[in-house]
This record gives structure tokens, C-alpha cells and sequence, in this order.
């Protein structure tokens, strides 16, 4: 199983391609993901089988393209996204954001 980077079309292992992974946007149910290669920036969702692309469109996320990854499993905590593949583990952590006005 490969996972792609649309931006440079090189294939990524799974636990290559999730420990890319560096920021889950809660309210918005997105992950952010950046090749190791180009430094191409995706957003993403994680699906349970899949990872869904796509590009934000009115504070949502209007997914184009599917890459299917059998066993793919997903658990919202509070502060991170677990993702999960057979017995591997990765998790995601939330980046603080700062409130609309503050200083």
C-alpha cells in the first residue's frame, strides 16, 4: 500500500506518510499533511478505508479525490485525531489556535 502526494507523485508508505502529518483542525475534521519531498501542503480527511482530498470551498472541505487504504481506522480525542493501521498507531495533535481578537 502506497499513499501519493498529489503534488510531486512520489508514494509514501503508510507510516511514512502519516508521521507527515502535523496538525488536526477539530472544528473542521481536517488533518494537514506535508511531503517530505516537494513540501507540497495538503489537507485531508480520514475516512475509516480511505483518505478523502480535496480543496476548502465555503468553510468546507469539497472532496475531489479518494485513495483507499484497507483497515484504516480513525478515533477523535479531545486535543488530537488517533489514526490506525493494523497495529500502528499515529496521532495528531491539535494546534492551538488564538480567538478572533486576541492579543
Amino acid at each position: 500500500m502506497l499513499i501519493p502526494c498529489f503534488g510531486c507523485e512520489s508514494r509514501f508508505r503508510p507510516d511514512d506518510y502519516f508521521r507527515a502529518c502535523h496538525d488536526y483542525n477539530r472544528g473542521a475534521d481536517l488533518v494537514s499533511w506535508t511531503c517530505p519531498r516537494c513540501g507540497n501542503q495538503d489537507e485531508l480527511r480520514v475516512f475509516p478505508g480511505e483518505l478523502g482530498f480535496g480543496y476548502s470551498r465555503h468553510g468546507r472541505l469539497d472532496i475531489c479525490d479518494r485513495v483507499r487504504v484497507p483497515g484504516l481506522r480513525r478515533r477523535r480525542q479531545d486535543l488530537r485525531l488517533d489514526i490506525s493501521l493494523d497495529e500502528k498507531v499515529w496521532r495528531v495533535s491539535t494546534r492551538p489556535r488564538q480567538l478572533a481578537g486576541a492579543h
